[in-house]
């Protein structure tokens, strides 16, 4: 079975920066594109960003777009988010998931792990 375990947040002021690490088990990874989400209190998980299994293309939601950097290490079978200039509107849990994308929207292909919180504090 599928195990995705997200780990790097905390709380931040606005301005800095944090940077989540997923590591999944349970499947190697190296061939599927992978992805991060969020989701705000109340609201919906959206998509954040995304990686090709090489690494070589990357995809961003607007509202990250400059600030966030997505990587990966598929001898780690891990997956990386790299966020700066944070801004309170950040504030959400953080999952990790394999990811395909279907008529243009974005969705995990597996179970979510338990996500990781990021608080940004103005």
């Amino acid at each position: 079975q599928v195990q995705l375990v997200e780990s790097g947040g905390g709380l931040v002021q606005a301005g800095g920066s944090l940077r989540l690490s997923c590591a999944a088990s349970g499947r190697t990874f190296s061939s599927y594109r992978l992805g991060w989400f969020r989701q705000a209190p109340g609201k919906e998980r959206n998509f954040v960003a995304a990686i090709s299994w090489s690494g070589h293309n990357t995809y961003y939601a607007d509202s990250v777009n400059g600030r966030f950097t997505i990587s990966r290490d598929n001898a780690k079978n891990t997956v990386y988010l790299q966020m700066n200039s944070l801004k309170p509107e950040d504030t959400a849990v953080y999952y990790c998931n394999a990811v395909r994308r279907e008529a243009g929207t974005w969705d995990g292909m597996d179970s979510w792990g338990k996500g990781t919180l990021v608080t940004v504090s103005s």
